[in-house]
């Protein structure tokens, strides 16, 4: 099965990202993210044997959840792979280093996930999106965050539907 570690928005940081896919898509063309997979990626474990899908539950429940807010304040585009993102001009430092302590404990307990590819806080909006002439100001979203969770990405004729396994509250 496909799994990634990710944050996971609650109901109302997806209305307000549905209101930014909107805005960019009227200016980029695309295919919006269906609302109930919008996250943002923390790690990347890709194809995991059902054996080993306990060991990377093992290795997340070492690490302690932050209880930060995350501003998405900043829409991007990336030409190479023509995706529009809400993303952070600023990741809280709590972030950055909740990310780093779940991926060393990732490692420690001997879990693959795509190591190369940095931490890039951003939640992917649009594909097959058109570069724009120029990205909309868009208002701030504050996300709350208060826990991450382990989501298995189940393939579907239509797409791929995003489904939490497991998930880790910060303690208040």
């Amino acid at each position: 099965m496909r799994l990634f570690f990710a944050l996971w928005p609650d109901e109302a940081v997806r209305e307000q990202l549905g209101r930014w896919s909107r805005e960019l898509r009227a200016v980029c063309g695309g295919r919006p993210t269906r609302p109930g997979n919008l996250h943002v990626t923390l790690a990347f474990l890709g194809n995991v044997e059902d054996a080993h899908v306990a060991e990377a539950e093992r290795a997340a429940g070492q690490v302690r959840p932050c209880a930060v807010s995350l501003v998405l304040d900043q829409p991007g585009y990336w030409k190479h792979n023509r995706i529009a993102w809400a993303g952070a001009s600023a990741v809280p430092e709590g972030l950055e280093a909740f990310v780093a302590e779940l991926r060393s404990a990732l490692m420690r307990s001997g879990i693959g996930f795509d190591a190369k590819k940095g931490f890039v806080s951003h939640v992917t909006l649009l594909r097959d999106a058109r570069e724009p002439k120029a990205l909309p100001r868009l208002e701030p979203i504050e996300w709350k965050l208060d826990g991450f969770a382990l989501v298995q990405s189940v393939t579907l004729p239509q797409g791929s539907r995003y489904e939490v396994r497991k998930s880790w509250r910060a303690q208040a």
